[in-house]
C-alpha cells in the first residue's frame, strides 16, 4: 500500500532525477552563443559597399574581437591573479583589462585635451565656438575637456595595472606626444569620442552612418586624412592613405587601440633604455611615433591580421588602393572608414567636398595647437 510518507520520498527522487538530467544536458557556464552565428558579413548595408578583396571577419564565440584562450590540459583554477596578469605580453594585459564587446553601445563621452578648461578666463577664446559645438551637437553626452595636468592622474587611475604603459606616458618628453598617446588611452579604456579642441562638429555622431547600419556591428569609425594622388606625395605626407587621428570614435578596448598602445608603449621604453628617449634626440619622428602614420600602421595591420580575418579566403592584402577617390564610407570587418570629405572639408584638395557637403561631419580649422605658441595660427 502506497502511504503518504513513501509517496513523498517517490517524488521528491523523481524530482531529483529529472534536475540532474536537466543540468547534464545544458552548456558550461562559460559557452556563450554568439548571436551572429558564427560568422559576421563584412558589409551589412548597399550604402557600406564591401571592401575588395577582404575575406570574412572572425569574431570569437563569445561575440568579441579576439580569439578566445587557447584550452589548457590542466584544469583552471578560475579567475587569474593580478600576479598572473602582470607576466603576460603587453598586449594581453591590456585585452584582460579592457575587454573588447563589439555588440555593446558606443560610449556617450566627447575627450578633448588642452591647457585649460572652458570654465577657466584663460581659454582661448578663439577656441570657444568649436568647443561649444561638440555639446551642442550631443546633448546628454558626457563632454570633458581635459587639461595636462588632469589627463596625467586620469592616466594613471586608469592604468594603474598596466605598469609599463603609466610608466610610458609619463616619460614622454614632449607636450604632442603625450597628446597624441593620450587620445589612444582614453578611447582604449573608456570609448567615446575623441577629437581635438581646434575642430567643430558640422554633424552630430549618430548622423556619421545611417540608422539601418546595426551599431552592434561597429566598434571604430575612422576618416581619411589624406589621400595624395600625386607623384611627390612622401614630400608632403607618410603614408599613401593616411587616416585621420584628430577625430575617433571607438568602443572600448578595440584592438586597433589595445595595437598602437602596446606599440607606442614599446617603442617608448625601448628608447628610454637606449637614452634617446628626448626632446631632439627620437629616432623616430612625431608623425611616426605617436601621430597619424604610426595611427593609419595599426588600421592597416588590423585589416590584414588572420586573428580577426580568414585570409585564406582573402584575394590579396587590404592596402591604400582600396580606400583611394573613394565617395561612400565602406566597412571593413566591424571599423567604418568614412571618405576625406567627413573629417577634412575645405581642405580644397585631394577630392574633398566643402564644409556644406551633405557628408560633412567634422571640420578642422589646423589651429597647430601642438605646436608652441609663437608657431601657431591662432594664439589661445
Amino acid at each position: 500500500m502506497l502511504t503518504f510518507r513513501k509517496s513523498l520520498i517517490i517524488t521528491a527522487f523523481v524530482l531529483t532525477l529529472i534536475y540532474l538530467l536537466r543540468s547534464s544536458q545544458s552548456a558550461p557556464a562559460n559557452s556563450i552563443k554568439d548571436s551572429t552565428g558564427g560568422h559576421r558579413p563584412e558589409a551589412d548595408v548597399a550604402s557600406y559597399p564591401q571592401t575588395t578583396g577582404r575575406a570574412a571577419y572572425k569574431p570569437s564565440q563569445s561575440g568579441r574581437l579576439y580569439p578566445p584562450p587557447t584550452a589548457s590540459k590542466k584544469k583552471q583554477s578560475g579567475q587569474q591573479t593580478l600576479t598572473d596578469i602582470a607576466g603576460k605580453p603587453l598586449r594581453e594585459q591590456l585585452q584582460y583589462q579592457f575587454p573588447y564587446d563589439v555588440e555593446g553601445k558606443f560610449p556617450a563621452y566627447i575627450w578633448q585635451t588642452w591647457k585649460y578648461t572652458p570654465a577657466s578666463g584663460e581659454f582661448g577664446e578663439s577656441f570657444r565656438p568649436a568647443e561649444a559645438s561638440w555639446t551642442e551637437a550631443h546633448p546628454g553626452f558626457v563632454h570633458e575637456v581635459i587639461t595636462d595636468e588632469v589627463a596625467v592622474h586620469l592616466i594613471r587611475h586608469l592604468y594603474a595595472s598596466v605598469p609599463s604603459v603609466l610608466e610610458a606616458y609619463k616619460s614622454l618628453p614632449l607636450p604632442v606626444l603625450k597628446a597624441d598617446f593620450f587620445r589612444y588611452l582614453v578611447l582604449l579604456a573608456r570609448g567615446g569620442i575623441y577629437t581635438d579642441i581646434d575642430t567643430f562638429a558640422l554633424k552630430s555622431a549618430t548622423e556619421w552612418i545611417p540608422a539601418e547600419v546595426p551599431r552592434s556591428s561597429i566598434g571604430l569609425i575612422i576618416g581619411i586624412e589624406a589621400d595624395p594622388d600625386r607623384e611627390d606625395w612622401r614630400e608632403w605626407y607618410s603614408r599613401r592613405i593616411q587616416f585621420c587621428q584628430w577625430t575617433i570614435q571607438s568602443k572600448p578596448g578595440h584592438p586597433v587601440l589595445r595595437d598602437i598602445v602596446a606599440t607606442i608603449t614599446e617603442d617608448t621604453l625601448r628608447m628610454k633604455k637606449a637614452g634617446v628617449l628626448k626632446s631632439g634626440k627620437l629616432d623616430k619622428s612625431v608623425v611616426e611615433f605617436t601621430g597619424p602614420a604610426v595611427w593609419t600602421d595599426a588600421i592597416f595591420k588590423f585589416f590584414n591580421n588572420p586573428e580577426f580575418f580568414e585570409m585564406e579566403r582573402s584575394k590579396g592584402n587590404i592596402s591604400y588602393e582600396h580606400f583611394t577617390s573613394m565617395k561612400t564610407a565602406k566597412k571593413v570587418g566591424d571599423v567604418v572608414v568614412l571618405p576625406i570629405t567627413c573629417f577634412s572639408p575645405g581642405v580644397q584638395q585631394m577630392g574633398a567636398g566643402e564644409p556644406d557637403d551633405p557628408m560633412a561631419f567634422v571640420k578642422h580649422d589646423f589651429e597647430g595647437t601642438w605646436k608652441p605658441e609663437s608657431e601657431r595660427k591662432v594664439h589661445a
